[in-house]
């Protein structure tokens, strides 16, 4: 596992930024201990310190993972968020939006969210904002991109799309051999 390198530690705090805007900083420096990223074959995992030291012991073909992978790089370094980064994200969401539940499902097999489907949504949200999708019970369900502004949204046509799919947790059945 090696230490991200500065062009990729500024394009994933500009993704987190995104997402969950200035609370960072509380990701990084928990009450239970400091957490950072590290780089594995081309995969961001976020990892406590602690268990980082004793990861150390192994050679770099011996580890599979160490921590929570957050996403992976594309070969153009482009950072995709992997699902299993939403447990993390979701309680430091500055955006959110709510799916009601007749279209929870349709959302779990990836598709975008039109105006029919909202449920609800956080005030004063911009277009293209990352936001955390979750069903009207508080269940985080995802990751999206708002494709209009809530101001556009409360005019919008029914059947416009509002929020962009990006992923979901229904990926954990569709791709769980490429997760990890």
């Amino acid at each position: 596992m090696k230490r991200l390198s500065e062009e990729r530690t500024k394009i994933l705090f500009e993704k987190l930024a995104k997402y969950i805007g200035t609370n960072v900083q509380q990701l990084i420096d928990r009450p239970d201990g400091t957490y950072c990223f590290r780089e594995h074959r081309d995969r961001i995992y976020y990892v406590s310190e602690r268990i980082l030291k004793l990861s150390e012991c192994f050679g770099y073909k011996q580890l599979v993972c160490v921590g929570t992978c957050f996403g992976k790089f594309s070969k153009t370094d482009k950072l995709k968020f992997h699902i299993t980064a939403l447990y993390y994200l979701a309680p430091y969401a500055q955006y959110k939006v709510w799916v009601k539940p007749s279209f929870e499902q349709q959302y779990l097999y990836g598709n975008h969210i039109p105006k029919s489907g909202l449920g609800r949504i956080t005030e004063n949200a911009g277009q293209y904002q990352g936001v955390v999708v979750f069903s009207m019970n508080d269940l985080a369900l995802g990751f999206g991109v708002l494709a209009r502004s809530t101001t556009e949204c409360k005019s919008a046509d029914p059947l416009s799309t509002v929020c962009f799919h990006q992923s979901d947790i229904g990926e954990y059945i569709r791709a769980e051999d490429t997760l990890f």
